[in-house]
């Protein structure tokens, strides 16, 4: 696929995904929407692709929504017709998509990340920041709510206090504060952002299943909808005794043991478990 907001660029089993409307500093609009749908559905197939990190060009990782439509830019009856339960916003389709991604997911933060530039990364695995870093929910500033599901993910990552001031004020707010809220991981120098998350991804794409780690980020997810931890036992007994009978738990037993690097083989697009997506049978959508 050709695209015109996003590069996507493959190396080492690494998919750099790469927000690139610099002169407008890395503004969504629905051309980005579908173009980071459709790189994540083409990483999905493709085994080759192990992490995947998401940063942007220039000095912003993502301004925000694009402004173009002025007053009326949030105007999601007017754009797109029909009401209320009818409509769905373009930044809840992404980040759907991204939580339902097959591979770990790196948010590389290399600049301002305010509205939809910082929600569209909730469901991101990992976020690291660059020193120059600014985030802000600012919805109520500009008279509209969160959106992109933060308003399930946020709390679930910083707690609901923290989530509830940050959207009451919409202030902006520097990388140190969001270190210790938890929104991000780690703070880098704008040179050493990239090798950093480059670092990161090389580490889960050199030493891990691929399958292990499929399964593993949707047990977490998941699970922080559990009402009871049984839930969990249930459910990761049948990943443990898939895994365990797998030609990769024996490779990673047996190279542990050897001393050697492991060389796992399952493929995430081709042998998942039969009762993968098990969260369907519950009807969690």
């Amino acid at each position: 696929m050709a695209y015109s907001t996003v590069r996507y660029v493959i190396e080492e089993n690494i998919l750099t995904l790469t927000l690139n409307r610099p002169q407008r500093m890395n503004a969504f609009n629905d051309i980005m929407r579908d173009e980071l749908i459709a790189a994540f559905d083409a990483a999905d197939a493709d085994d080759s692709v192990r992490v995947i990190i998401v940063t942007g060009e220039g000095g912003a990782f993502c301004a925000g929504a694009d402004l173009d439509e002025g007053g009326d830019t949030f105007n999601l009856c007017n754009q797109r017709g029909g009401e209320g339960a009818a409509l769905r916003d373009s930044g809840g389709a992404l980040s759907l998509r991204i939580f339902e991604s097959t591979k770990p997911v790196i948010g590389a933060l290399n600049g301002a990340a305010v509205g939809i530039g910082i929600t569209m990364t909730l469901p991101m695995d990992i976020r690291l920041a660059s020193s120059n870093a600014r985030f802000g929910f600012v919805f109520a500033r500009r008279g509209i709510t969160m959106e992109a599901a933060s308003s399930w993910f946020l709390p679930r990552l910083v707690g609901p206090m923290l989530a509830l001031e940050w959207a009451f004020t919409g202030r902006i707010f520097h990388a140190e504060e969001a270190l210790r809220g938890g929104l991000i991981r780690s703070i880098h120098e704008p040179d050493e952002l990239l090798p950093a998350a480059r670092n990161l991804a090389r580490e889960i794409a050199d030493n891990t299943s691929a399958m292990s780690n499929l399964l593993n980020r949707q047990l977490i997810w998941r699970m922080l909808g559990a009402d009871h931890p049984i839930e969990a036992h249930i459910i990761d007994s049948r990943t443990m005794a898939f895994m365990g009978a797998s030609i990769d738990a024996r490779e990673g037993v047996e190279s542990f043991l050897a001393k050697r690097p492991a060389k796992f083989e399952l493929s995430p697009s081709k042998d998942r478990p039969a009762f993968y997506p098990w969260w369907h049978e519950r009807k969690f959508r």
